[in-house]
């Protein structure tokens, strides 16, 4: 038999496929599934079934049905794409500065599921190709849902990751401003005004939250605090990556910089507002390395961190910055310490840190809040991570909104594979070199 022959074998491809699909069972964890390979039996062997019904089989000679082939490519395409989502990697489109000068704005990355293990759909009946709304509906139902379930993964999550999560403040959103934080608006503004302007109020499944992407910068178990815009984990500062940024007042002698000297230097135009009142930049967005370079130039006569060290209306008050309890004193640079809640840990609960837990104890975990407090103590089920974005005064963080949890972890961005710049129109707008940038 030759290797031709060998390869077209049923018997042959109905191994090799029903050694796959084993595989991929035993990584699933639910033996359920292996009643399958009756079906793939049936595929390759006996042949019982037509399991792809949709599909036309053309005698010799007639003429093929351009909208039969069309149907079959597509649901092909439907399948294959809906499996590589779930389980391998999806796209996704970073959708504001808050991780500049690392991730910018317009850049569409693949996020990578293996990383840290595939979330198995709680909600499986999603219209395909969409996340969780479609021509301004929700385009899944809740009449199939399941519990949070992991498979498993390279790693864990990480100090110093970069991670796609679910928007853990996401399962309430307004319907005329669903992208908006409802429970922020609500504290700033009552309740009642909130859902009378921009109401009604939808609830949304935990895995069907808007996706967000910051950097981990404390993992469960960590205490974590910010000093002058910097992040202390267990005491120790840490790394400094090259994408992170404050923002600083840059003073001139007078003249604007040139657009295309900040270009260079990476900068988001866009976010760098002159001054002639300065006269300068109130707010530049810089790295260290941007530092650096813009103190050379000739006309720039002082740089100054913007540090805030008092608590301003906005958007740093005690009703902002979580845990959103008055008193405390904290700023988004002047932050902590926080512990970050860890799976299998038991704290005491009391009036001084039951704002930090409350909503994982009602909320990510469904417990009991009554009986936590009669108790004095809570055991946590699972761990919890803090994230911040890398444009550290332009990012609504888990400073604003707490602990993201480990149900809401999505992936790892991986690869830009197109980038455009909002600023621009085509094709000046295309950033040529982001293209298959490896993250």
């Amino acid at each position: 038999m030759g290797w031709k022959d060998f390869y077209h074998n049923k018997w042959t491809r109905f191994a090799f496929w029903a050694v796959l699909y084993i595989l991929w069972v035993i990584w699933l964890e639910n033996y359920w599934w292996l009643f399958g390979l009756v079906v793939l039996f049936d595929f390759f062997i006996t042949k019982k079934v037509n399991w792809l019904f949709w599909q036309k089989k053309y005698k010799e000679g007639e003429k093929r049905n351009a909208a039969l082939d069309w149907l079959d490519a597509i649901i092909f395409a439907v399948v294959v794409v809906t499996f590589i989502n779930i389980f391998f990697f999806r796209a996704f489109k970073i959708p504001s500065s808050s991780m500049e000068s690392t991730l910018y704005t317009g850049d569409h990355v693949f996020v990578g599921n293996l990383t840290y293990g595939p979330r198995v759909p709680q909600t499986p009946l999603t219209i395909p190709f969409t996340h969780n709304s479609f021509l301004g509906r929700e385009s899944y139902s809740t009449l199939i849902h399941s519990d949070y379930r992991r498979l498993k993964g390279f790693r864990e999550v990480r100090r110093g990751d970069r991670v796609v999560f679910g928007f853990p403040n996401g399962d309430t959103v307004l319907a005329k401003y669903p992208t908006d934080d409802y429970y922020a608006l609500c504290r700033q503004y009552g309740r009642e005004n909130v859902i009378a302007n921009w109401g009604p109020v939808k609830a949304r499944p935990s895995d069907k939250t808007d996706h967000y992407v910051k950097r981990c910068v404390a993992v469960a178990g960590d205490t974590l605090e910010v000093r002058d815009g910097l992040v202390y984990v267990n005491g120790q500062k840490q790394t400094v990556y090259p994408g992170v940024q404050l923002s600083y007042s840059v003073v001139t002698t007078g003249q604007k910089l040139n657009a295309k000297t900040l270009e260079k230097l990476g900068l988001n135009i866009s976010e760098c507002f002159f001054s002639a009142e300065l006269p300068g930049y109130p707010f530049m967005p810089l790295t260290e390395g941007m530092l650096e370079q813009i103190k050379t130039i000739p006309n720039v006569v002082s740089v100054t961190p913007n540090l805030d060290t008092d608590e301003p209306d906005y958007p740093d008050s005690d009703m902002m910055l979580f845990p959103f309890t008055e008193g405390r004193g904290w700023t988004r640079d002047y932050y902590g310490p926080i512990w970050i809640p860890q799976k299998g840990v038991t704290v005491e609960i009391n009036n001084e840190n039951l704002a930090f837990y409350r909503r994982i104890i009602e909320v990510y975990e469904g417990s009991d809040l009554k009986e936590a407090i009669e108790n004095g103590s809570y055991t946590f089920k699972q761990d919890y991570y803090f994230m911040m974005g890398d444009n550290r005064h332009n990012s609504l963080d888990s400073r604003y909104w707490g602990f993201v949890p480990e149900d809401h972890i999505v992936g790892r961005p991986l690869l830009v594979w197109l980038s455009t710049d909002a600023n621009y129109k085509f094709p000046k707008n295309i950033r040529w070199r982001r293209f298959f940038k490896f993250v």
